[in-house]
């Protein structure tokens, strides 16, 4: 395990320790938990950004590939 140190806002403070009196769980496991599922959060964010850009280049290409093939003409 790493030692952090960090600064929280009073209010954040405050709120967290009215939770973990009422969940029973220590603070440090809860700070733990919430950067796990944040970091996860974060994740899934950047993997939707990458998706779309993507899938922007993807559909770029289809649309000269559809607009060629609308150009062709077809003998019966």
């Amino acid at each position: 395990m790493k030692n952090v140190s960090l600064k929280l806002d009073d209010s954040i403070f405050g709120e967290t320790e009215k939770i973990l009196s009422r969940i029973n769980k220590p603070r440090n496991r809860y700070i733990n938990e919430a950067i796990d599922y944040y970091n996860r959060l974060q994740r899934r964010l950047l993997l939707e950004k990458k998706l779309k850009t993507e899938s922007e280049l993807v559909k770029n290409d289809s649309m000269k590939v559809l607009k060629e093939f609308e150009e062709v003409d077809y003998v019966d």
